[in-house]
């Protein structure tokens, strides 16, 4: 069931929802959570498809906010809010209300969001693009619990990782992060079956992609040792080599779907790590929502030690470094160089003499 609002307010969308549920014969709310996703036209149909998906895991209360650019003058000085409010199968199995806000409503979302969440029950506010470089100051963000960014959609995204770090505030996620969580589960399940040191690792995938530098820096991080990024034509991530006192551990995934997980001693094996889609992504996110400590630890080591320790490493290891000249040859040197000198005018006073 789909209801239409125009030039409405937060108390009519209220009474729409409960009118909508009376309609389909469920009066009452079960619902665990608010999400509200905070994007533009071009990806709301995208974003809210996820969400719905989602939500069959999670049954939820999704509060879509779309603000409309103002061309005008006149369009920016006024205020409208349009919503369509979908119940039944047009939600999946929770409540879908999709806000449009026109001219200053756009800057003051928080206060129409605010009387739409459920009452009693956590919010998440995920921004599928255009991230705030502060998600816990944004006033949409000050709402929530959790705050779900995703830095592959950024312009620059390993740069954005060094905003995320400096901005970090406990609740804070990334998409990014949990693109990674089957590829951690899998190298952590490696290290477990054997005992060994690991003394370097290197990570191989695309070259502006955050989920690879983000696993890089989780592994420096949690393993400390020297991590090299290599690149690689994708898709994503497709390689993880760990150089162990027990002999190499690999794990190639080379077509996105399939991997291979060779460890040292063992015949090699293949192992699920299918590209997920983000409606997989987010359901994840929604299954937690305390802090994520590992993702913060992760995001402080910073993008730049990562990069600028394995190059000074391999720099200091590419120069050549002279044999010191032994102690006892040194010492004699000298001694040589007066007996040869000697040698050589000895003849020479001999023949004067006779």
């Amino acid at each position: 069931m789909k209801i239409d609002l125009t030039d409405t307010t937060a108390g009519e969308i209220n009474k729409a929802l409960v009118r909508g549920r009376r309609a389909i014969g469920t009066p009452a709310v079960g619902m665990v959570l608010t999400l509200v996703i905070v994007t533009d036209e071009e990806n709301a149909y995208d974003s809210l498809k996820a969400a719905n998906d989602a939500s069959r895991e999670h049954p939820s209360r999704t509060l879509v906010v779309i603000k409309r650019v103002s061309r005008s003058p006149r369009d920016r000085t006024s205020s409208r809010l349009d919503a369509e409010v979908r119940v039944g199968a047009e939600a999946g199995t929770g409540e879908t209300v999709v806000l449009r806000l026109y001219g200053e409503a756009a800057d003051h979302a928080d206060s129409v969001v605010l009387p739409l969440l459920l009452p009693d029950a956590p919010v998440v506010v995920w921004w599928p693009v255009n991230a705030p470089l502060d998600p816990a100051k944004d006033p949409l963000g000050a709402l929530a619990q959790r705050r779900v960014t995703d830095t592959y959609a950024a312009e620059e995204p390993v740069r954005e990782l060094t905003a995320r770090a400096s901005a970090y505030t406990p609740g804070d996620t990334d998409l990014s992060w949990t693109r990674i969580t089957p590829w951690r589960s899998m190298l952590a399940a490696a290290l477990d079956q054997v005992t060994c040191e690991v003394k370097a690792v290197e990570v191989e995938g695309e070259e502006f992609n955050p989920s690879c530098e983000l696993l890089a820096m989780w592994l420096a991080d949690r393993l400390d040792v020297p991590v090299r990024r290599s690149l690689s034509s994708g898709p994503g991530l497709t390689a993880v080599r760990m150089d162990t006192s027990q002999g190499p551990i690999v794990l190639d995934r080379a077509d996105g779907s399939l991997a291979t997980l060779s460890i040292e001693g063992q015949p090699a094996r293949a192992v699920a790590l299918k590209r997920r889609d983000t409606a997989e992504l987010i359901a994840e996110e929604l299954r937690r929502l305390d802090p994520d400590d590992t993702y913060a630890s992760a995001l402080r080591y910073g993008v730049e030690r990562l990069h600028t320790v394995p190059e000074q490493t391999a720099e200091a290891s590419a120069e050549p470094v002279a044999e010191p000249e032994p102690v006892e040859e040194a010492a004699k040197a000298p001694a040589k160089k007066a007996a040869a000198k000697t040698a050589k005018k000895a003849p020479a006073r001999k023949a004067t003499a006779k």
